[in-house]
């Protein structure tokens, strides 16, 4: 069985792999049987996957499988690195929040000036976080000593979780809301002028999903106003033009989309691709094999 990963120094970190296994370093392979493309390679990337006609497996090393989903033929196992960002993303999300809330933003644009300011805080607050996979469990971990109380929504509702529809009556009462729903049809333009306009006076709008998932416009709107916060890792269009409104906001906080880019990230997707490739070997069940975008 051939595979393909992009980074040399991958090869120690896949753990032992089987005989029959050989392993080649390449960003734009010809031709194998189990692929791991870069983190954060360009659209076009998904394209190479059709010129390997013995392609059986595409192991991601993002969350998000938006550029791939539906685009790779019958037969071709598509799968996340679920669980791989769940420490770094959901880190940035606790960043953000209480970057945020405790005014970093506004002390570090005052230079020198000792600018002494009350500032808001994160106890006692009211977190909505939508999109209660494993990121949006990692959030609510972090959150635990915090003294916040913590809703939590996914597409249908389960055993302490809301579903997508009961979105309306929740947002309201928010005073947090975390996006971490992946890019898919369903989810594009999610957070809408509906949605936002839902939210209460003050509210504070986090994502750390994909930029897509948050109508551009209807935020701009919303946060120029004043009447609520936004702190985003992701935007559309990405990157976002030095000229967009959003950058001069002072209630806007925006990252360059770096909430997975961490030291431990190869460590833990080469290992995920390991042990993947030795599943696959064994002719067992792959995991985070995504189906309808997720």
């Amino acid at each position: 069985m051939k595979v393909c990963i992009p980074h040399e120094a991958g090869l120690p970190l896949l753990g032992p792999l089987p005989a029959d296994v050989s392993v080649s370093v390449d960003t734009a392979p010809v031709d194998v049987d189990f692929w791991v493309p870069p983190f954060l390679a360009p659209p076009d990337v998904v394209e190479l996957a059709g010129a390997m006609p013995h392609l059986k497996v595409v192991q991601l090393m993002s969350a998000g499988a938006d550029r791939w989903a539906g685009r790779l033929r019958d037969g071709v196992q598509l799968c996340d690195a679920r669980g791989v960002h769940d420490s770094s993303t959901s880190e940035w999300v606790l960043t953000a929040i209480l970057s945020y809330l405790r005014d970093f933003p506004y002390f570090v644009r005052t230079g020198r000036q000792w600018a002494y300011r009350q500032t808001d805080e994160l106890a006692g607050k009211r977190v909505l976080i939508v999109g209660a996979g494993s990121i949006g469990a990692a959030v609510e971990a972090r959150l635990a000593p915090f003294e916040v109380s913590v809703t939590s929504v996914a597409r249908r509702a389960r055993d302490g979780v809301h579903g997508v529809d009961e979105l309306p009556s929740l947002l309201p009462s928010a005073d947090v809301v975390v996006v971490l729903v992946p890019l898919t049809p369903a989810t594009t333009g999610l957070v809408s002028a509906e949605f936002l306009a839902a939210m209460p006076d003050g509210a504070l709008l986090v994502n750390a999903a994909r930029g897509p998932v948050v109508d551009t416009d209807a935020v701009l709107a919303e946060t120029a106003s004043g009447r609520i916060g936004y702190a985003t890792d992701v935007t559309e269009p990405e990157p976002l033009p030095a000229s967009h409104p959003l950058w001069d906001l002072p209630n806007v906080l925006i990252t360059p989309h770096v909430a997975g880019s961490v030291r431990g990230l190869f460590r833990r997707a080469y290992e995920l691709a390991g042990a993947q490739v030795r599943r696959f070997a064994a002719g067992e069940p792959l995991i985070n094999v995504v189906v309808d975008g997720y």
